[in-house]
């Protein structure tokens, strides 16, 4: 029996995607409380906040933060949303998650596909599992490094980065992907864990349907939530779902009218968009510039970017120097809804110093808009001073 037809494509126009985008966002004017509420409002909106250990003006999550919720600080991502309200797994790589998501987690144990957990579990004797966890609800919350030395394993190595060599971290990278054990917070000491019943009592008591099939709806779902507009081709902004792209589930969702699929003009794609996204108000941006971390979900699709915003960007911390056509931390700057420039910027010594700084093409920078937002990310991270270079084209 042939399956149904899907409901024709809708085509958006390039402005129309852009406006949609930024507003979904919470890009395009203020609309969270400052502080806690809002850094956790964000997080409910974004679904997922995608997480990276560098830290040069502040780490990935950090700056989607401050993109959009007034009076935070470097870390306070970290400190409003956990223990309580949040956790961290794998998502669109490893992310902040919502409290609201464990339930799902724990029924379905998640990995990216270089993870490898059935070979830590090789490496690792099934008592130090036992004992790492008991130490852990006896204790918590506490680090790896507080924790009982269980000696050594075989690291993983992946293309020459190696892995933990420590049994008793191996063990708590188990646990967590288990959702045994769950981060509950991040400080000077590195990531502290402690028992989902303690760290997250609301989330560890609720029951969520069962079931593969269960979990990839709902995971489908909040992913196209948290992309806006989810290209149906592949590619990172897919992540752990990569086998849910090719599966019925996606065209039996736009059947169900839980998605709907829309088009671009230039471009043969189609994109999954939450049904009923016409409907939704689409805020007018402000006047404020925003400095977009490397890993924001507006960067995610790089096509999609380049398609609705007509800038490029790939993120080159990870390529050599000598290949870079920008430089290694390169954050892009929002203005006005539009993608007008990109700078490199580190603090020392008390200065925010932007070493690069680019405009588009064809763009006039603002620059009491760029100083403005400078000056706020400047007393975020702890500097008294901002030191920047005349903007030049890209």
């Amino acid at each position: 029996m042939p399956r149904p037809l899907l409901p024709p494509a809708l085509s958006l126009d390039a402005d129309v995607a852009r406006a949609w985008l930024v507003s979904h966002m919470g890009l395009a004017a203020p609309s969270f409380p400052p502080g806690a509420e809002g850094t956790r409002a964000v997080l409910k909106t974004l679904r997922c906040i995608q997480l990276d250990p560098l830290d040069v003006i502040g780490t990935n999550a950090d700056l989607v933060a401050l993109a959009r919720v007034e009076g935070l600080v470097r870390g306070d991502v970290y400190r409003h949303l956990m223990p309580g309200h949040a956790f961290e797994h794998w998502a669109k790589e490893r992310c902040i998650l919502p409290a609201s998501a464990f339930p799902y987690y724990r029924e379905r144990t998640r990995e990216t596909p270089w993870w490898h957990l059935a070979t830590r579990l090789e490496r690792l004797p099934a008592q130090v599992l036992e004992k790492v966890l008991e130490e852990v609800t006896a204790r918590g919350p506490v680090t790896a490094a507080e924790l009982t030395d269980h000696g050594a394993v075989t690291p993983l190595d992946w293309s020459g980065w190696k892995g933990t060599g420590k049994a008793t971290s191996m063990a708590l990278e188990v646990l967590w992907t288990r959702c045994q054990v769950v981060v509950s917070g991040r400080g000077p000491g590195g990531k502290r864990y402690d028992v989902p019943e303690r760290a997250l009592p609301e989330a560890a008591r609720q029951r969520v349907p069962s079931g593969a099939e269960a979990f990839e709806r709902w995971s489908l779902l909040e992913r196209v939530e948290a992309a806006g507009l989810l290209s149906r081709a592949a590619g990172p902004h897919w992540s752990v779902l990569s086998k849910v792209r090719t599966s019925e589930l996606p065209d039996a969702l736009v059947r169900e009218g839980l998605l709907e699929e829309v088009s671009l003009p230039g471009s043969p794609r189609r994109y999954l968009v939450p049904a009923g996204f016409r409907e939704r108000p689409v805020l007018e941006p402000d006047a404020r510039m925003r400095i977009l971390g490397p890993l924001d979900p507006l960067l995610w699709d790089r096509g999609l970017v380049k398609l609705a915003f007509g800038f490029e960007y790939t993120w080159e911390v990870y390529k050599p120097a000598e290949q870079r056509r920008w430089g290694w931390y390169v954050c892009p700057l929002l203005h006005r809804g539009r993608l007008v420039g990109r700078l490199e910027a580190r603090v020392t010594e008390g200065v925010l110093r932007v070493e690069k700084l680019w405009r588009e093409k064809g763009v006039k920078l603002d620059d009491a808009a760029l100083d403005e937002a400078l000056a706020r990310h400047a007393k975020a991270c702890g500097a008294t001073k901002v030191r920047r270079p005349r903007a030049r084209v890209s």
